[in-house]
């Protein structure tokens, strides 16, 4: 809005005074309107002033807050970025002991292992040897079988003989085991055998079996161990058999 300049004009005080009434005009409602348009002019500056101071403030405000905000958040993660590096400290130094106690245990496996090489080593030679001796041993067995196997053979007819004179046959069976056969017991039945198995594999002998079954077996048996007298049971086992088929007729 456009104000209007009053110009007032130059003021004649002699013509004034000169008149009958003299009067002088003052020009009241330019004035006022002067002053009103001035007034109007004011208001409006002063309401601009305002609008804007309150449109700064705000906007200082809303900034403000903003910034406010923002430093909350900045601040929330940095708080959250100081955890996780305290965590990553944390796992870190875990990691840092499972590194030592890994190699630690690495160490000791490694000297285990270099041990382990050693009694290898060890045991190779000792194998070695134990072959050698196997070996030696085997080549003794197969002679000594040999030698046994020829000494069967010139023996075996002889011992045929004497099992048919004596009506009697001894066998070896499992281990540490004889078997004992006889016949021409039963008058009756000459070819009925009567056995008696002999446990050898102890101090102690002992008789898992008899066909039949012999009664006075124990008082055998202990006679046996105090003699240690094979032979000597094997006759009285044959008289056994002899008196339990006479007294059972």
């Amino acid at each position: 809005m456009t104000s209007k300049v009053l110009r007032v004009p130059k003021l004649d005080l002699n013509a004034v005074l000169a008149q009958q009434n003299p009067q002088i005009d003052l020009r009241l409602d330019a004035y006022e309107a002067s002053t009103r348009n001035f007034l109007t002019a004011v208001s409006n500056y002063t309401q601009r002033a305002v609008a804007e101071i309150t449109h700064r403030k705000n906007a200082y405000a809303a900034e403000k807050k903003r910034l406010a905000e923002k430093t909350q958040q900045i601040e929330a993660e940095t708080n959250q970025c100081k955890l996780k590096e305290i965590e990553l400290i944390a796992v870190l130094d875990r990691e840092q002991e499972e590194k030592k106690e890994a190699e630690a245990s690495v160490a000791a496996f490694r000297r285990q292992l270099g041990s382990i090489k050693d009694k290898c080593a060890s045991l190779d030679v000792e194998i070695e040897q134990n072959r050698i001796v196997a070996a030696n041993l085997m080549r003794e067995r197969r002679r000594e079988q040999s030698i046994l196997a020829e000494h069967a053979s010139r023996t075996h007819p002889e011992l045929t003989a004497c099992e048919a004179v004596l009506k009697c046959a001894i066998e070896g069976i499992d281990k540490d085991k004889i078997l004992i056969r006889f016949t021409h017991v039963d008058p009756v039945d000459l070819n009925r055998e009567f056995s008696i198995v002999i446990d050898v594999s102890a101090r102690l002998y002992k008789v898992p079996t008899t066909t039949p079954f012999l009664p006075t077996l124990p008082i055998l048996l202990d006679e046996l161990n105090e003699s240690r007298d094979v032979y000597a049971f094997i006759r009285q086992v044959r008289q056994a058999f002899c008196d339990l088929v006479e007294h059972g007729r």
